[in-house]
C-alpha cells in the first residue's frame, strides 16, 4: 500500500469551498451546486471526482483532521523522549480537534455523519492518523521509551482512547467545576497515554 501523503499545505479550491459551505449551513444543507459556485467550477467537474456531498465532505475531513494532527505535534527537543513527545502531541491534538471550527460544526449540526466511523468502519482520516501514530510508536520502540508490542494493535488502541476523548469529552465535563472541566480531563488523558505506552 502506498504511504498516505501528509502534505497539509496544499489548498484545493473545491475542498476550501465545501469547508466554507459546511461552516455556513452544515453538511445536510450543503449541495454540490453550492460548492461548485463557491469553487468557480462546473457541477460536472465535481461529479467527475465526487459522486455526492458526503464523499466530498469525507475528503475534506481527511485533509483537515490530518492537518490538525500534524500541526498539534510539538517541536521535538533533544531532551524529550519519543513517548513524551507523542503523548504531548496526542493531547494537544485532542484539544485542537475540539476547537476546530469544522469539527465543532459537524458535532453540533450533523453528528450522525461521524457515527459510521465510530460504530462501523474506519475512514481515510483514521487510517491516516493510524499511520502517524504507528510511525511514532516505531520510533519509541527503537529508543526504548515505548513498551515493545505489536505496532498496529498499539496504534489502534491509542487511537481508540484518543478518539473517545475527542468525540465524547463534553458529555463528561462540568465546565463550572475545575475538577471536571475539559482541561482536567485532558490531564487524565495524558496520564492514561503515559501508562499505556510506558515500558
Amino acid at each position: 500500500m502506498a504511504p498516505i501523503r501528509h502534505n497539509t499545505s496544499d489548498s484545493d479550491p473545491v475542498l476550501d469551498a465545501v469547508r466554507d459551505c459546511v461552516l455556513a449551513v452544515g453538511v445536510r444543507r450543503t449541495t454540490l451546486t453550492d460548492v461548485a459556485r463557491r469553487a468557480g467550477v462546473s457541477r460536472m467537474t465535481l461529479y467527475r471526482r465526487w459522486p455526492d456531498v458526503r464523499t466530498l465532505v469525507g475528503d475534506l475531513m481527511t485533509r483537515e483532521w490530518v492537518s490538525v494532527a500534524v500541526q498539534a505535534m510539538p517541536e521535538r527537543r533533544e531532551d524529550t523522549s519519543t513517548r513524551t513527545h507523542m503523548v504531548e502531541g496526542l493531547v494537544a491534538g485532542v484539544r485542537a480537534f475540539r476547537a476546530h471550527p469544522l469539527f465543532v460544526k459537524i458535532l453540533d449540526v450533523d453528528p450522525e455523519l461521524l457515527l459510521p466511523y465510530v460504530l462501523d468502519r474506519r475512514g481515510a482520516s483514521q487510517d491516516a492518523l493510524l499511520e502517524l501514530i504507528a510511525g511514532a510508536l516505531e520510533e519509541g520502540h527503537a529508543d526504548g521509551s515505548v513498551r515493545p508490542g505489536h505496532t498496529v494493535r498499539q496504534a489502534r488502541s491509542v487511537l481508540l482512547a484518543v478518539q473517545s476523548f475527542t468525540l465524547s469529552l463534553r458529555t463528561m465535563t462540568d465546565e463550572d467545576d475545575p475538577d471536571l472541566n475539559s482541561a482536567a480531563f485532558l490531564g487524565e488523558l495524558r496520564d492514561i497515554l503515559e501508562r499505556i505506552l510506558a515500558p
